[in-house]
């Protein structure tokens, strides 16, 4: 076994050396709505929080179970986070024994940080066999079922990606992304970079964070990965909802960062309205990605018609290209829609193909989400395809008083299904960061699904006590 001291201070060292993350300005952002008559009459909108901005991270920062060594922070149980310091969130902490940090239950660390990348390198190990998954942020699947032996150690990372609200328009005045109220105290829109340590007496040594702000001459900054769509690609924060989009970091090496601004109920148009993608336009930079997915919002009445999410998809493509960057245009997945004999019913209209469309007048990488789906609800079939969806019995989770039963959205199994789906169509487009799939993850095909029985992650404690079908995401896609 390494020495821990060792092992820390080549955490702090190689974490130090971090890539440089460059940010570009970003084009002009929507204009804000004209007044509307009477709207004084209205009750005012809820006031989106505000957080104050902690310092920049300049080189890395370790943290060590028990006494620090080489310069790290000392963890103990009584090592809280606050606003200016970091530590365990969310009411939680585990026991530190004897340079381990350990516990029965998952547990959560903070630590305050601006947006921005990071590294993030974790000693992981204990006096007992461990099996840890680690989530970032709003749930976002970072490393899957870690396991270690009883005094063994073994050092994972991962790279991940911390946003707020507030951007800079091209002029260099403030502006923010209009946040609907659900996502007021979502942990995806604060400064602060947040853990969740879960499994099987999950443990550890120690670990450190590094912001990919490096400076050695020659060493380019991360590609950075934009996901822009609604509920069936956004982190959802509530168990048993699941998206593909926040699954998808756990497939991947460090190298890549996954930034996933989709939100529940957008539509291609909403997303500019709400000044997403103008913020997604204020930090992306030459070699990042854009992954768009619009479509089960977009084709509802009144909406956005066929011709002007033609136009849409084809605006995010040319500015995303005078920024440098690469377009993806990923059609969505089917709903869960059987015909008689069994077989998956089209329910998407024609935008899957206008999508396709847009990809082909414009020369724009494309993923088939929505044919791979199609096989893959076909495979899992009619009933069986229920374990993919939102689909449980009264009683399943606390408050749940009733059954729930969702043809749109995913639980777990079903959105770690389809994000494999879309690590096929990144490999089969030979992208240029596909190298960094995880060569553990074998590869695909949709007509043969993983086993239901046989998929298990561990479940992120819920945050509040309500009806896990009666939160916002159940009534917006």
């Amino acid at each position: 076994m390494r020495s821990f001291t060792g092992s820390l201070l080549a955490l702090v060292l190689t974490l130090t050396l971090s890539v440089a993350h460059a940010q570009t300005a970003l084009p002009a952002a929507t204009p804000a709505p004209p007044a509307v008559a009477g709207a004084a009459l209205r009750p005012a909108a809820p006031v989106q929080p505000t957080f104050p901005v902690p310092p920049a991270l300049t080189k890395g920062v370790a943290f060590a179970c028990g006494e620090g060594k080489n310069g790290a922070t000392s963890l103990f149980a009584t090592t809280l986070y606050s606003e200016k310091s970091a530590g365990w969130d969310l009411k939680t902490a585990p026991k530190v024994e004897n340079g381990t940090c350990s516990s029965d239950k998952p547990f959560f660390f903070s630590i305050p940080v601006p947006e921005g990348n990071y590294r993030v390198k974790i000693l992981f190990g204990g006096p007992a066999d461990t099996v840890v998954t680690v989530r970032a942020e709003a749930r976002r699947l970072m490393l899957e079922k870690v396991a270690v032996k009883a005094n063994a150690t073994l050092e994972k990372d991962f790279d991940v990606n911390v946003r707020v609200p507030e951007f800079l328009n091209p002029d260099g005045t403030p502006n923010r992304v209009r946040l609907k109220q659900r996502e007021f105290g979502n942990l995806n829109w604060d400064n602060k970079l947040t853990l969740e340590f879960n499994g099987t007496n999950p443990s550890f040594h120690a670990f450190s964070i590094a912001p990919l702000v490096g400076s050695r001459i020659g060493v380019q900054a991360d590609p950075v990965v934009y996901l822009a769509g609604d509920s069936t690609m956004v982190d959802q924060d509530s168990e048993p909802w699941a998206s593909w989009g926040q699954q998808l970091p756990r497939f991947f090496l460090p190298g890549v960062v996954f930034a996933n601004n989709a939100e529940s109920g957008e539509t291609s148009a909403s997303f500019q309205g709400e000044l997403r993608f103008a913020k997604v336009m204020s930090v992306i930079k030459p070699g990042d990605y854009f992954f768009m997915q619009f479509n089960h919002n977009d084709q509802k009445p009144g909406a956005v018609p066929l011709d002007r999410y033609k136009e849409i998809l084809t605006s995010f493509v040319t500015q995303v290209r005078a920024k440098g960057a690469t377009p993806v245009i990923v059609t969505a997945q089917h709903r869960r829609t059987f015909d008689a004999s069994g077989h998956i019913t089209n329910s998407l209209g024609d935008y899957p193909q206008a999508a396709r469309d847009v990809a082909a007048a414009n020369k724009v990488l494309l993923i088939d989400l929505t044919s791979m789906s199609e096989v893959l609800f076909n495979a899992l079939g009619a009933e069986g395809s229920k374990h993919a969806f939102m689909y449980f019995p009264a009683h399943t989770f606390p408050g749940q008083n009733a059954a729930y039963a969702d043809d749109t959205h995913f639980n777990g199994y079903g959105a770690y299904e389809l994000a494999r789906c879309i690590v096929k169509g990144i490999r089969e487009n030979k992208l240029p960061f596909s190298p960094l799939v995880d060569p553990t993850v074998p590869e695909f095909d949709p007509a043969k699904p993983d086993p239901f029985d046989k998929f298990f992650l561990p479940l992120t404690p819920p945050q509040t006590q309500e009806d896990p079908t009666k939160i916002p995401q159940a009534n917006l896609q």
